[in-house]
């Protein structure tokens, strides 16, 4: 099994946004050493209290620039926002500055109406409902010349380095986005930390969907990769109780109480949430997966070769909302351990 990060920049009890990006590089570096395949960061515009993850574009090339050959990427750029030609002239530079190390995860989603606003979205305006899709593939042809010649887009040249292009992977958490990715011939990554019920749906609509591109945007066969957010610790019961700052945070935002984030300590959650969590248990039935697991090295490598059965996949992307910083990096090196990644 191959193992990823997806990292938030979380801001630090007394710190500010300069002190969440030393945190993201610090994970990113540990990452590398310990084998992990992929270092995303995130793209949230709602949380200038806690995550201060709002633009991959300019922190990827500065994580990248920080370590040496693990690939680095957004999970996600929020397509909607913006236009499919700018994207891919960021994401053609960006490869060009870390050749063969630039993933480039598209999605979408909204947020604060005034926010959305703020970013040329409005929602007032009734939206095509095949305009994700046409902007993926619009950033797919920017990026691998794949207009026809009478298109008035097939003359527009991206700088680029000779052999290489950004990794373009479609993210989303429901059949309808996997579909996308299936007819783009991309690869697909399923956020099952946001809607974990239709996972296993979701990838049997991309391999039915599955054609490859017919410009080379994608893999010749699907590829799928799973993400999870996960807490490991020493046993069952610490990463129970770790977990309760990414429980306390999912219901705050369910219920709407955004007042109550951001939740820094595994003590405030417990009290906001009334008891500590109870441990994961297995079997994970399909479609009755919890948004977020924990466990042990043994209990989460069980978790995770059940999860990846289910859904036919053999890579996962983790995700967590850990309080206290040291916490998260002893938990991505137990879940390294876990699954045998070997260190570089």
């Amino acid at each position: 099994m191959e193992l990823s990060i997806v990292d938030l920049a979380p801001i630090p009890e007394g710190g500010d946004a300069t002190d969440a990006f030393e945190g993201t590089v610090e994970r990113a570096k540990q990452a590398e050493r310990l084998g992990y395949s992929r270092f995303w960061v995130a793209e949230h515009h709602d949380f200038p209290d806690s995550i201060a993850s709002t633009t991959p574009e300019v922190l990827i090339p500065h994580v990248a620039g920080k370590t040496e050959d693990i690939r680095v990427g957004s999970g996600t750029v929020l397509l909607n926002h913006y236009s499919p030609y700018k994207v891919a002239e960021s994401f053609s530079v960006l490869d060009s500055l870390a050749p063969e190390r630039i993933d480039l995860g598209l999605g979408r989603a909204t947020g604060n109406p005034t926010r959305d606003l703020a970013l040329q979205t409005d929602r007032s305006q009734r939206r095509n409902p095949n305009d994700h899709a046409e902007k993926i593939e619009e950033v797919t042809k920017h990026l691998h010349d794949g207009f026809s010649a009478e298109h008035p887009f097939s003359g527009l040249e991206l700088p680029s380095a000779d052999d290489t292009k950004p990794e373009t992977w479609v993210l989303g958490s429901s059949p309808s986005s996997a579909k996308i990715a299936g007819e783009l011939g991309l690869p697909y990554c399923f956020a099952a930390f946001i809607r974990p019920g239709p996972a296993v749906r979701a990838f049997e609509v991309y391999r039915e969907h599955f054609e490859p591109s017919p410009f080379g945007a994608g893999p010749a066969e699907p590829y799928g990769m799973l993400a999870v957010n996960a807490t490991c610790a020493e046993t069952d019961e610490e990463a129970a109780r770790l977990r309760a700052a990414t429980d306390a945070s999912s219901r705050a935002l369910r219920r709407g109480q955004v007042d109550q984030l951001p939740i820094r300590s595994v003590e405030d959650a417990i009290d906001y949430l009334g008891s500590v969590p109870e441990p994961t248990e297995l079997p994970l039935e399909p479609g009755e997966w919890p948004r977020a697991v924990s466990g042990s090295p043994e209990t989460i490598q069980e978790i995770l070769e059940e999860l990846t059965s289910q859904v036919g996949v053999d890579e996962v992307i983790i995700q967590n909302q850990i309080a206290d910083p040291e916490d998260t990096l002893r938990s991505h090196e137990l879940l390294a351990e876990a699954v045998g990644l070997e260190s570089r």
